[in-house]
This record gives C-alpha cells, sequence and structure tokens, in this order.
C-alpha cells in the first residue's frame, strides 16, 4: 500500500497488533487473527461519551448474527484497554459487548487503515 491508498471491502488488511479488552481481560491481538472472517472495525472518538454507547450496544445486540455470517466485530478508539474496562465494568449498556474493544491511544491502527482525517483532525 502506498501513501494515500485507500483499502477497499475485501483487500487485506495490514497486520496490526494492539491491545484490547476482551472476555473480563486485557490481551494482545493481531488483526491477522481474524484471517479468513469478514471484519467490522467500529471506530468511535472516545470512552465515556453519551453518543456512543447508543451505537455500540446496538452492536453488541447484533454481534450474534454477525457471527452467523462468518464475521468478527472489533470496536476501536483511541482510549486505552484499561479505560475500556473501566467504561465496561460502569456502563449498562457497553457491558453487553462480547466483541474485543481494541485499544489504538496513538491512533496506529487509524493510520494505518488511513482513517485519520475522519475523525481525529
Amino acid at each position: 500500500m502506498g501513501k494515500g491508498d485507500i483499502i477497499k471491502i475485501g483487500e487485506e488488511i495490514p497486520d496490526i497488533e494492539a491491545e484490547a479488552y476482551h472476555e473480563e481481560q486485557i490481551k494482545k491481538i493481531k488483526l491477522h487473527d481474524y484471517k479468513g472472517k469478514w471484519l467490522v472495525l467500529a471506530f468511535y472518538p472516545a470512552d465515556f461519551t453519551f453518543v456512543c454507547p447508543t451505537e455500540l450496544e446496538e452492536l453488541a445486540e447484533y454481534y450474534d448474527e454477525f457471527k452467523k455470517v462468518g464475521a468478527e466485530v472489533l470496536s476501536v478508539s483511541t482510549d486505552t484497554a484499561y479505560v475500556h474496562k473501566a467504561w465496561h465494568d460502569t456502563s449498562k449498556a457497553i457491558g453487553k459487548i462480547r466483541f474485543p474493544m481494541v485499544a489504538d491511544p496513538a491512533a496506529k491502527l487509524c493510520r494505518k487503515l488511513l482513517l485519520e482525517r475522519a475523525w481525529l483532525i
């Protein structure tokens, strides 16, 4: 991928490792761990905001449907995995999430996927 290239649906994404809060623990995940599956990356600006829980709660409610068709869901924000855990532990809506909540505090994943203009700038 050259500078300015945009990844399109069906194209392979770079293998990026990140911390995530998932299944009551903080762990390292790699995007290539999901090779062979459709991957839904749900980017949002920050934990503990008023709008984001609505969309993430709805994703959580449809998570089993995504899995039935061979897709995995990852939510991604610039918060740390520890902040994800705190939000998961204190919010009724976010507590429903069973998919990995990926930490991208340096916006590395966002930049690799060329999304920084979408909400970081």
